[in-house]
């Protein structure tokens, strides 16, 4: 599903005239239907490697190669805009830690857009929407309600929800536990688990070891670059 070869990321900090390397050399493949789990320390450049996956970073080099149902093999690294667009609507999810919406979009709106933007009826949006949100024990008294006035934790239940309701082909995580208690944390991997019965390929990061404990296929370490098979 997924190749990455020789990925490089670099940022430059003008006003100290010096460049910061995130990720070298980063090599690894992901099966499709299987779960990646990325570790590594804090600025060890994991979220980079998901960032330029979705498109929101350009790598100085390397590629990324996708094996897209409607584009075929594609490298994200080289792909348009409007391709990169067309996957993030049809098949590629990304669940980070932070909540950017829409102001005076209501929580119910934002999961129904979800599904709305890839031509799903509104009926079947709205049914979906409302189940998702369940799931995730989002308060039915905030589902009418705009995510600013939201907790931490039920802005990522949202985020989530968001995320999931579509069943992308491939998922990217980047820390969706981070924030949540370990009742929601159940909830998320219940999802997870059910995403991947159904086939979907996800690459996750984590710092709560116990929460991959027998749900990640593989673990990408970013100190030693290598890929081990998990032992829980």
């Amino acid at each position: 599903m997924i190749q990455i070869e020789n990925l490089q990321k670099e940022f430059t900090i003008h006003h100290l005239n010096k460049t910061l390397h995130a990720v070298r050399d980063i090599s690894f493949t992901v099966e499709k239907g299987s779960f990646l789990g990325i570790v590594g320390k804090s600025g060890s450049g994991k979220s980079t490697i998901l960032k330029s996956i979705y498109g929101t970073y350009i790598p100085k080099s390397g590629a990324i190669y996708y094996d897209s149902e409607t584009l075929g093999k594609i490298n994200l690294v080289t792909a348009s805009p409007r391709e990169i667009l067309h996957l993030r609507k049809y098949e590629i999810g990304y669940v980070s830690q932070f909540l950017s919406v829409m102001p005076r979009t209501t929580a119910l709106e934002l999961v129904e857009q979800a599904l709305l933007e890839t031509g799903v009826s509104y009926e079947k949006a709205h049914e979906e929407a409302i189940d998702t949100l369940k799931h995730f024990d989002l308060d039915e008294s905030l589902w009418n309600n705009y995510p600013n006035y939201f907790s931490g934790g039920e802005k990522l239940r949202l985020n989530i929800a968001r995320a999931v309701v579509k069943k992308p082909r491939l998922l990217l995580l980047d820390e969706p536990t981070a924030s949540l208690d370990n009742a929601s944390k159940l909830k998320v991997r219940e999802s997870i688990e059910k995403l991947k019965h159904q086939g979907t390929t996800l690459i996750g990061i984590f710092h709560d070891l116990e929460f991959m404990d027998g749900l990640c296929d593989e673990v990408f370490t970013m100190r030693k670059a290598v890929v081990n098979a998990y032992e829980a």
